[in-house]
């Protein structure tokens, strides 16, 4: 039987209900496939519309990269405005971000509306220089404040000090609308909505094979046949090769998160704010106080999942080069989880035939694109708008197969290199 991987999240379960694979045959509206994020929130979405809904998932609603994230919730893509605009109008460009903005805000309502017990809601989000940047950061400030009505608040070297013991660290920028939480309980507790709402989900419950009948499709499983008008393929890092389409056009990218023993008296000495942190390094370290006094502490990435234990020492090594103080603290725990980055770096959100959608590709993007994601997807299938089309632009390009993997890893190593050679001299 599938089980949940042994991270912080799977610890902190506040349940575990299991939903039986599928073993009959059905028919149904609308066919999820994939219980990450972004299909828990399109099934959702769809069940709310009044559609009949099944979920497949291979293994257990939110197994991947959705249940064992960092747990950010804040507006934005992977990549900035400024590169949505190569390629889309301003215009566009400032309606997609606005969409991110709603992601934020669908997270919120649904934790608010479904009083989702768990969901261990901390406000904001602090982003923090690890070089001297405080006239860029001023900058990016007023222009996201005034063109997006944002709330991003500068923190000076004194103000990022009084929240942050790390000689790491210059300027910041607070954003009060952010907030971090535990996606996993989050997760299932939709889950628990959409069966409410008279939807199914069916785990351990691999799609085998997909195909067009008549007017809809068929969605062959390991016991039974799921007959459906609209399929959504919600997959992820883990996505097999159902749809050949998708899998050429992502890479799937590894990414690390430890968990520290308890600080205890140590964590006023290092962290003394109850935002989550992430830095400005390229896949840099991004890190929040949890279960107290522990640090949950992620970052780097590899495009083959490597032993998490053996990554943990060089994310502690992180952990420590930031925060010195920290450097007889164990690491109590360690995971990794599979995300999928299309190479433009925005979700991949669109329609690939009659009825068959996708909603992928949400490496980088924070739980906001998401939740936003499986709403367009949602709207489209009902009727309620044509949103998805403004993520057109960005489709399937292709991933470059082997070679894709070994040019993202590339580089990552010299961004890298780039960060290590800006950040000499910074520290004081």
């Amino acid at each position: 039987m599938a089980e949940y991987i042994d991270t912080y999240y799977r610890r902190s379960l506040v349940d575990d209900i299991r939903h039986a694979p599928l073993a009959r045959d059905i028919e149904v509206d609308v066919c999820v496939i994939g219980g990450g994020l972004a299909g828990l929130t399109a099934a959702l979405e769809c069940a709310r519309g009044g559609r009949k809904v099944a979920l497949l998932e291979r293994n257990r609603i939110a197994w991947g990269a959705s249940g064992r994230n960092g747990g950010f919730v804040t507006a934005g893509y992977a990549t900035g405005i400024e590169n949505i605009e190569r390629r889309v109008s301003r215009a566009d460009a400032e309606t997609l971000y606005r969409m991110s903005i709603e992601g934020v805000e669908i997270v919120r309502s649904n934790i608010e509306g479904l009083r989702i017990a768990g969901a261990d809601v901390a406000p904001g989000i602090l982003r923090v220089l690890r070089h001297d940047g405080a006239d860029g950061l001023k900058a990016y400030r007023d222009e996201m404040n005034t063109r997006f009505g944002e709330h991003l608040e500068f923190r000076d070297r004194a103000a990022v000090q009084a929240d942050l013991s790390s000689p790491s660290y210059h300027q910041g920028l607070y954003d009060p609308d952010g907030f971090h939480f535990h996606p996993l309980n989050y997760a299932r507790a939709i889950g628990a909505e959409i069966v409410r709402l008279g939807g199914a989900i069916h785990e351990e419950t691999p799609a085998l094979a997909l195909a067009p009948q008549g007017a809809g499709h068929v969605v062959t499983t390991p016991m039974a046949k799921v007959t459906a008008q609209h399929v959504v393929l919600a997959g992820g890092g883990y996505t097999d090769g159902i749809e050949k389409r998708l899998t050429r056009s992502f890479l799937p990218i590894a990414t690390y998160v430890l968990l520290t023993e308890r600080l205890g008296d140590l964590l006023p000495q290092t962290i003394r704010t109850k935002a989550a942190i992430g830095d400005d390094r390229r896949a840099g370290d991004y890190y929040r106080v949890v279960d107290g006094d522990r640090i949950l502490w992620g970052g780097r990435i590899t495009t083959r999942t490597a032993d998490p234990q053996g990554l943990a020492g060089l994310l502690r090594r992180e952990m420590v080069g930031t925060y010195p103080q920290l450097k007889d603290v164990k690491v109590e725990l360690a995971w990794s989880g599979l995300m999928s980055y299309a190479r433009h770096l925005m979700p991949q959100i669109g329609k690939l035939g009659e009825g068959l959608w996708h909603c992928t590709a949400f490496g980088g993007h924070g739980m906001n694109t998401t939740a936003i994601g499986g709403k367009v997807i949602a709207e489209a299938i009902t009727g309620a708008s044509d949103r998805y089309r403004l993520f057109a632009p960005f489709g399937l390009d292709w991933n470059g197969g082997p070679f894709g993997r070994v040019a993202v890893q590339l580089t990552y190593w010299s961004l890298q290199a780039q960060d290590a050679w800006r950040e000499r001299g910074n520290r004081r």
